[in-house]
């Protein structure tokens, strides 16, 4: 099994990123990564996607249809599978992330640190103040790194989303938060490669003109995707418009896992693998 770590961007559109995460675009230029423009699904909220993006299904098949619905999952998702196979799975997240994929309801102080869960996610800590500092979720989730070794690591920021609710996005505050997670990212990215991981960056949804996500159009859906993995062609692809229910069943496949049943069928979606 490939050791894969998955940072999710909360509400980093797919232009914001595109103008601000200069490390990660130099990466791509300079032949050391893939990118690809993602059309997220619908509605374009956070607990609703951040369910999509780990089982590859839609929200008509998983049932979390708002960000109110606070409950654990009943199918496959990438936490499961890894564990299913031996793995170790690891979360620096959100709280909701905690809900989905361990227990309902979220326990504060009791799950803030989670070690040991015998859950879908084997060691986690979490937040639930949409303002907790990036630069915390990513030391955070480096903690459990380094100490827990898992199979596969999701770590979450929310501090774009934060600003974005704020002040709407092109504003100075909600670009600034972008081209911050990245500034945090190129400090980090270099080491989990070094230590030889697959690494993904993505978001769960975008954000308009009006601090608002949830929507159909471009600015509320667009997401980037970035990819770090000798198991796939470098270089741009953003003339490939791929779908948000690739991204689950591309973990599975760059960690070597099985593929689930629920998820589509990797064959069938344009991401170039070598």
């Amino acid at each position: 099994m490939k050791k894969t770590v998955f940072v999710l961007l909360d509400a980093c559109q797919y232009e914001a990123g595109t103008r601000n995460l200069g490390y990660l675009e130099h990466m791509v230029d300079a032949g050391q990564a893939a990118k690809y423009k993602v059309k997220g699904e619908l509605p374009s909220l956070s607990r609703p996607m951040y369910a999509t993006l780990l089982t590859g299904l839609p929200v008509s098949r998983h049932g979390i249809t708002c960000n109110e619905m606070a409950r654990t999952l009943n199918c496959d998702s990438v936490f499961s599978m890894c564990k299913a196979e031996g793995g170790v799975t690891a979360a620096a997240a959100y709280h909701w992330v905690s809900e989905l994929y361990n227990a309902a309801p979220f326990r504060i102080p009791e799950d803030r640190i989670w070690l040991h869960s015998g859950k879908n996610i084997d060691h986690g800590i979490y937040y639930w103040e949409d303002m907790y500092p990036d630069s915390h979720v990513l030391s955070d989730g480096e903690f459990l790194r380094k100490v827990y070794d898992p199979d596969f690591l999701m770590i979450h920021t929310m501090n774009i989303d934060h600003k974005g609710h704020q002040y709407g996005c092109g504003s100075q505050q909600y670009e600034w938060a972008v081209s911050t997670v990245g500034c945090l990212l190129s400090q980090f990215i270099p080491v989990w490669l070094e230590s030889g991981c697959h690494v993904v960056v993505t978001a769960d949804h975008g954000m308009n003109g009006y601090g608002i996500h949830g929507g159909t159009d471009s600015p509320q859906r667009d997401t980037p995707l970035y990819i770090f993995s000798d198991l796939v062609e470098t270089g741009r692809h953003e003339d490939i418009y791929i779908s948000q229910l690739c991204v689950a069943p591309l973990l599975v496949r760059l960690m070597g896992l099985h593929p689930s049943k629920t998820m589509m069928d990797m064959d069938h979606f344009p991401i170039l693998f070598l």
